[in-house]
């Protein structure tokens, strides 16, 4: 239920049987005549079997009643809003901004690299009176290869992040459940509802505030990995220059 809040909810065939229907004309049928009178069965061919009755299903036994077990306790019920705690989870506020600027910072990257490549067909398009069908060639399959690329890029970097979210929200999920553990027990309470499934609840009921307290405590961040998206490009390897010869000695 915690993970349900956070994460924001034949036709029947019709047997045509036209022939076997009084009432119905059947070419090479004298009226009156009921499909297959007076008709000579083929040689070879085996008269039709009556249709074997169906027989019917037989009763289950209901099982033996079980003995009486034990009772379950009298039900005392606690209150939690899950909604209010996360917003004021500092946990979760601090996952949720990081989460959000990696997602702005991965649209400004494809918006960027689309009008790259957009830059790059209006070039080649520009380019493309004084260029050998070998050199149009090889440019499109060069500018195809870099989108092609480039889309599987942004579409880890998409899933990566996605995967982030949902496993720092793990991390602060499991960190709730121990802390509303802990505050039921110390109340004696042996049921908590979340709050939308509640019509009406005193204000004793709700630990809603004491868990917000008690989650703060526990857990303060969640330690995400760095932004691999941050970091700057690896430069390309340059090769040496070659080392000058040694003069030669008359």
């Amino acid at each position: 239920m915690i993970r349900l809040i956070l994460a924001a909810l034949l036709a029947f065939p019709l047997a045509a049987a036209a022939q076997n229907q009084p009432g119905w004309f059947v070419p090479g049928q004298q009226q009156g005549q009921q499909p297959g009178q007076g008709q000579a069965q083929p040689q070879g061919q085996r008269p039709a079997q009556p249709a074997q009755q169906q027989r019917p299903p037989q009763q289950v036994q209901a099982p033996a009643p079980l003995p009486p077990g034990t009772p379950p306790p009298a039900a005392v019920i606690g209150v939690v809003d899950v909604p209010e705690i996360q917003r004021v989870s500092t946990a979760f506020n601090q996952v949720r901004q990081e989460i959000e600027r990696r997602r702005t910072k991965l649209n400004d990257d494809v918006q960027n690299e689309q009008q790259r490549w957009r830059d790059e067909q209006q070039r080649l398009g520009n380019e493309r009176g004084g260029l050998s069908p070998e050199q149009l060639r090889n440019r499109e399959r060069a500018l195809q290869d870099q989108i092609t690329d480039g889309q599987r890029i942004f579409r880890d970097r998409a899933r990566d992040l996605e995967q982030l979210a949902q496993q720092a929200l793990r991390e602060i999920e499991q960190a709730l459940a121990i802390v509303i553990r802990q505050v039921a027990a110390s109340r004696n309470i042996n049921m908590v509802l979340p709050r939308p499934l509640v019509i009406f609840n005193e204000p004793p009921f709700d630990i809603t505030e004491e868990v917000a307290v008690q989650l703060n405590r526990m857990i303060t961040n969640v330690n995400l990995p760095p932004d691999p998206s941050a970091a700057p490009p690896p430069r390309p390897a340059t090769t040496p220059a070659p080392a000058p010869a040694a003069p030669r000695r008359n």
